[in-house]
């Protein structure tokens, strides 16, 4: 009877060691999930806070960029139209002034006549540079050819272009955004990267649209945020952004630039 009763309580004893450690086993897991849990949703706020904070750097460098554009824009047109046209409109009171000489007339009315064509020749640059006439009639391709030829004429700098891509089937809008990049890009190498060498390449890559674009120029170390997120590199993704594509930038100093695209 006594070692039955013994034998119960050493039953017993082994049933709670093995409840508590099971009890402890199972507390041990539900907090390593907690805290695993807890962990994995912090690092999952971080990285969201950290895309809201892009994004909201992004927004920032397209406004500042917009805003920088019209004050351009604002001044080209005071500057080159404006002051024109005043000159214009005062040599147009001076053809009242009584006992005009002939050749006073007619060099008044020659000055009119050329500053007037001079304001309308600025306002087509101004107009073109907004939206090139060729773009709006044909469409992305012979823009692109246009700009390189302006920048081959006007820079001295070697530009090679090639093109695989049907673009007549992207709507117009992402078209604009592409030619803009473009004019970022070459406007940053001529007169940031001194390049004198620049290659646009668009390639259809992995099943996508590509554009791959290199330049001969001082380049730059990619791991400078100054240098890597400059308003006009944060304009230039934020553009691909819009279009849904990703960007890839590679640069070393003296080793030219590569950046690679795709929409």
């Amino acid at each position: 009877m006594e070692l039955t009763h013994l034998a119960i309580e050493q039953i017993i004893k082994a049933f709670l060691i093995i409840l508590f450690a099971f009890f402890s086993v199972f507390l041990t897991l539900v907090l390593f999930f907690y805290f695993s849990r807890k962990k994995i949703v912090k690092i999952a706020v971080e990285k969201k806070n950290q895309e809201l904070h892009y994004q909201k750097e992004i927004l920032q460098s397209v406004i500042q960029t917009q805003e920088e554009e019209r004050m351009r824009i604002a001044q080209d047109l005071h500057d080159d139209i404006s002051s024109k046209l005043n000159i214009v409109s005062l040599n147009t009171h001076l053809l009242k002034t009584p006992n005009l000489s002939e050749a006073e007339f007619e060099e008044i009315t020659n000055n009119i006549v050329g500053l007037t064509a001079k304001a309308l020749e600025n306002s087509r640059r101004i107009a073109h540079d907004l939206l090139p006439p060729v773009f709006e009639k044909f469409g992305l391709h012979a823009a692109v050819e246009e700009l390189v030829l302006e920048f081959s004429t006007a820079k001295n700098v070697q530009i090679n272009y090639e093109n695989e891509l049907d673009f007549s089937a992207l709507e117009v809008n992402k078209q604009l955004h592409i030619f803009r990049i473009l004019q970022e890009l070459l406007n940053n190498s001529i007169r940031h990267g001194k390049a004198t060498h620049i290659s646009i390449t668009f390639v259809s890559k992995n099943y996508q649209n590509t554009c791959i674009y290199t330049d001969n120029g001082v380049g730059f170390n990619t791991n400078s945020e100054n240098k890597k997120r400059g308003i006009g590199m944060q304009n230039i993704e934020s553009r691909v952004n819009f279009l849904g594509g990703n960007i890839n930038v590679q640069s070393e100093i003296n080793k030219g630039v590569q950046i690679e695209f795709n929409f």
